[in-house]
């Protein structure tokens, strides 16, 4: 009588590379079962890190939230409007509040390329013509677990005032991204005058009136830059060849300036000139707004953009928690997926359980950071964090019910 041996299938994982165009191919990959089974086990780990990291993100960043709402409520009770044009010493220490001309002596100038502007900063921007690697991705599940996933990988040229690295492309050898002979930079004046007050490097930081400057005339520029031939090009710079027909590694250059003109500044005044408050709650206050704004519509808009951070950081906080607790159940879809559709309503499920898990979750978390941070806040939330763990632990409850009349 002869013995049968049977042996678990191994990962089988094939390459199948097609060039569909001269820039352009794709990459089909066949992954077994156990492989996807292996893959999704490992991803657990990877799951309870994100479930971890989101209780300091969400926690965390409430506190934040309330040291900065603290801060500028502070901030707007105590400020005291001053004038520009004298400094009156009895409101040092204060914050105070001013508009006024910001001026400054002499011209700023990028002797490259025999830019000069008088004005509080300027700043060369620089666009390289690079490749970019685009990605899709397409993944179809096989009858019996497996999973083919077809990658398209297309390879275009285009202008970017970033560098893209291209070590990272699939097809690094053939796609090569030169490193940018020029950089961006900027100039700022070292005396910015605000009228009798002199501006602090904090508040000058702040200046972003920027507007593009006419480049020279050509006879008055170099025949070529870092090595590489030299164009007017409109209101600015080209380095390379020739225009019409850019290629990789080319550049164009242009220059902004941020001209003297009206501002507007919250901060501390020291002597002629200003430093950061501290309030009690700890956070600092040092603005300066370019045109004559009010000191109400300046902590509005600081009230709006902690309120916009305070969103994104939770927001964050949930899908980080979201894609933990779905890591979590990604194993169950997996040994669901002998028989595809059945993988997909398993699916479902665990993405509807990871939400229902990390939305009240979520919230419990924010509550108790309000309660230690503001109690009168935080209790409601905490009541409302409860009252859907309540409902979820229902549905579940309720769906057992309905399983077990059914088997019946």
């Amino acid at each position: 009588m002869r013995g049968r041996i049977f042996t678990l299938p191994e990962t089988v994982i094939s390459l199948h590379r097609v060039s569909m165009s001269e820039n352009s191919y794709t990459v089909t990959s066949s992954t077994g079962w156990f492989g996807r089974i292996g893959g999704a086990i490992k991803g657990l780990i990877v799951g309870l890190i994100l479930i971890v990291v989101s209780f300091p993100v969400l926690f965390l960043n409430e506190g934040r939230a309330v040291k900065t709402q603290k801060t500028l409520e502070e901030g707007a009770s105590s400020v005291v409007k001053v004038s520009a044009d004298a400094v009156d010493a009895q409101n040092d220490g204060k914050l105070v509040y001013l508009t006024g001309s910001a001026t400054s002596e002499g011209a700023l100038s990028d002797d490259q390329f025999k830019v000069t502007s008088e004005a509080l900063k300027l700043r060369r921007k620089v666009e390289v013509y690079q490749w970019k690697e685009e990605k899709k991705t397409e993944t179809k599940k096989k009858l019996g677990g497996g999973e083919e996933t077809v990658t398209t990988y297309d390879y275009v040229k285009e202008w970017s005032d970033r560098p893209i690295d291209s070590s990272n492309f699939d097809k690094s050898k053939e796609y090569k991204n030169p490193k940018p002979a020029l950089s961006e930079a900027e100039w700022v004046k070292d005396t910015i005058k605000l009228e009798a007050f002199m501006l602090s490097p904090g508040l000058a930081g702040q200046i972003d009136n920027f507007s593009a400057l006419q480049a020279p005339a050509p006879a008055e520029l170099p025949a070529e830059i870092a090595g590489k031939k030299l164009h007017k090009d409109g209101s600015g710079f080209y380095l390379g060849v020739d225009p019409a027909t850019p290629a990789i590694g080319d550049m164009r250059v242009s220059h902004e300036a941020a001209p003297p003109g009206a501002v507007s500044v919250i901060a501390v005044q020291k002597g002629n000139s200003f430093e950061p408050f501290t309030a009690k709650a700890g956070g600092t206050i040092e603005m300066l707004s370019s045109g004559a704004v009010t000191a109400e519509t300046m902590f509005a808009e600081a009230h709006a953009s902690n309120r916009m951070l305070t969103w994104g950081l939770r927001l964050l906080g949930v899908v980080l928690m979201f894609i933990g607790f779905s890591l979590l159940f990604r194993p169950l879809s997996v040994l669901a997926d002998v028989v595809p559709f059945i993988g997909n309503i398993v699916g479902v499920g665990t993405g509807i359980v990871a939400l229902l898990l990390s939305l009240p979750l979520s919230l419990l978390v924010i509550s108790v950071a309000w309660i230690f941070y503001r109690p009168l806040v935080g209790v409601p939330l905490a009541i409302a964090a409860v009252v859907g763990f309540a409902f979820l632990i229902r549905k579940l409850m309720a769906n057992k019910k309905s399983q077990a009349s059914l088997a019946i």
